[in-house]
Parts: structure tokens; C-alpha cells; sequence
């Protein structure tokens, strides 16, 4: 959803074409973090979730990702592999200034949830799951990467609504909180769902499915030229980019 809002033509080169993209150093960092985290919490009870016992568990995801298929194209040399885990080492040891994690009560972790929404099949990873001292679900998510500006915190906490609205429809609970945790400042940025939050998302959601079908019948997916475009592995077929779109169409009909 959040793709094809950012750029239409990237969406279908993406999520329908499926043209093969690079492997990206930020994300690759995001999983070896998030997978430290998800064992701490899996392999550790309260009380020993030290920040010890989460650098022994960077360790072994270390190991996990770094030499899985998808990351060896990463091509980093021992240098440049240490100091990628001394970046991961540090946003671990920050996680540990937002929270302690002997007093969270995880019941999900990288949870997987799915719901039906019309014709449109939402699916969803949580993070962290969690009851709170009172008993209430509590929905995480933590963010690798830079936190936004003020004025873009509302939209950042539009994919952790997905999550609240998923936990609404398959579990019959929506989260009393959500919250994003940027372990590169520290912060946190949380907020409470509400009818109208949940009611809104929906709307949003079947609006944009509604975009994405058109387009398809139409066959119909522009460009959208923002900053995003930086970090687009598609600008040879982009026109926005002086690139050719049936190049894209030629590479799809090769595989």
C-alpha cells in the first residue's frame, strides 16, 4: 500500500513484475537487529534480557543473515562487515535506553496476521506483540532507520494502525497503544487507536486497492519523481529518469 502511494510504476516493476533489486545494506541491518531482538525476547525470560545477552544474540544473527543467499550480495569485505555489525551493535545497546525488556510481556513475536478486506487480502509481520501491565495489547515496531520530522510522524504510524486493525480482526482486540521504537536517536513515537483511526485506515486501504486495480486494467503506472527516487533500483526503465520501460517488460519475459 505504502508503495504505491510513493510511486506507482515502482510498485509494478516491484510487486508485479517482480524485477529483481539489488540487496539493500539498510535493510539487511534491519533484519540482523530485528532477528537479535526477536531471540532475546524468544530464547531469554525476565531477568536475564541483559544487553549482554543481546550482543550474544547478534552474534548468532550475525551468522543467520549475513551468509544467507539474499545478503552474500552484499559483497562486503571483513572490514566493512565489521563495522556493519558494530553499527547493528550499536542500535542494539540504544534499544536498551528506550525500554527494559524484563518488563515486557511478549505473547507474539514477528507475528504473522492476515484479514480480508473486500477483495483485498491484507497481511502483516508484528514485530512484538505484547500485554501490558493492565492486561491490554500493545503493538511494536522497531525502526532501524532515521526517525521522521514532526510533521511526518502522523503517516509513519500508518503502517503500525495496519497492524492495530489486523490485531482488531483476527484476534477481536484492538491494542490499546502502538508504537514505533527508533533505536538510531533513541525514540519512541506512540499513539492510541480509535474507532475512527480503525475506521479511517480501512477506508485508506480500500481506496488505494481501488487505484491499484484500475491501474492494472489499465495498465496504467506512473512515476512519481520524489527523493524516494535516490534509493530506486529502477531508474534505467523510469522515464522520469530518461529510462525505458519495455526494457523492464523485455527482462520480465526473460525469466
Amino acid at each position: 500500500m505504502a508503495s504505491f502511494k510513493d510511486c506507482a510504476l515502482a510498485f509494478r516493476f516491484s510487486a508485479i513484475d517482480h524485477l529483481p533489486e539489488p540487496p539493500s545494506p539498510s535493510a539487511a541491518k534491519g533484519t540482523l537487529v530485528h532477528r537479535a531482538l526477536e531471540l532475546l525476547f524468544w530464547d531469554e525470560p525476565p531477568g536475564a534480557r541483559t544487553i549482554e545477552a543481546a550482543l550474544e544474540k547478534l552474534a548468532r544473527a550475525e551468522r543467520e543473515v549475513l551468509e544467507d543467499a539474499e545478503y552474500v550480495g552484499l559483497e562486503l569485505t571483513a572490514e566493512e562487515r565489521a563495522e556493519f555489525v558494530a553499527d547493528a551493535e550499536g542500535l542494539i545497546r540504544r534499544y536498551f535506553v528506550l525500554e527494559d525488556p524484563n518488563t515486557i510481556n511478549p505473547i507474539g513475536l514477528e507475528l504473522r496476521l492476515e484479514a480480508k478486506v473486500g477483495t483485498l487480502n491484507l497481511r502483516g509481520i508484528i514485530d512484538r506483540l505484547e500485554l501490558d501491565a493492565d492486561g491490554e495489547l500493545v503493538v511494536t515496531d522497531y525502526k532501524t532507520g532515521k526517525p521522521p520530522g514532526q510533521a511526518y510522524e502522523k503517516s509513519r504510524l500508518g503502517g503500525v494502525h495496519f497492524y492495530a486493525f489486523l490485531c482488531e480482526q483476527v484476534l477481536g482486540r484492538r491494542p490499546a497503544r502502538v508504537q514505533l521504537l527508533y533505536l538510531s536517536e533513541p525514540l519512541a513515537i506512540v499513539a492510541e487507536p480509535t474507532d475512527q483511526s480503525t475506521r479511517g485506515f480501512q477506508q485508506r486501504a480500500t481506496a488505494i486497492w481501488t487505484a491499484v486495480e484500475r491501474a492494472c486494467l489499465r495498465d496504467d503506472f506512473r512515476p512519481r519523481p520524489s527523493r524516494l527516487c535516490d534509493w530506486c533500483a529502477f531508474q534505467a526503465y523510469c522515464p522520469a529518469w530518461g529510462g525505458d520501460p519495455a526494457k523492464a517488460l523485455e527482462l520480465v519475459t526473460a525469466q
